[in-house]
């Protein structure tokens, strides 16, 4: 498993989705983020 560049799905900014972060979310179920991580904090505080 290698790093893997993903295009945010709001901002349209690329993000790096490392071997580590794939292997967690693998391990919890989750699928691909979508979102870069300012994205994801924005929306986060947001819906709070």
């Amino acid at each position: 498993m290698s790093d893997i560049v993903l295009t945010c799905k709001d901002c349209g900014k690329e993000f790096t989705f490392t071997e580590g972060e794939q292997q967690f979310y693998q391990e919890k179920g989750f699928s691909n983020p979508v979102r870069c991580a300012e994205c994801r904090k924005a929306r986060k505080q947001q819906n709070n």
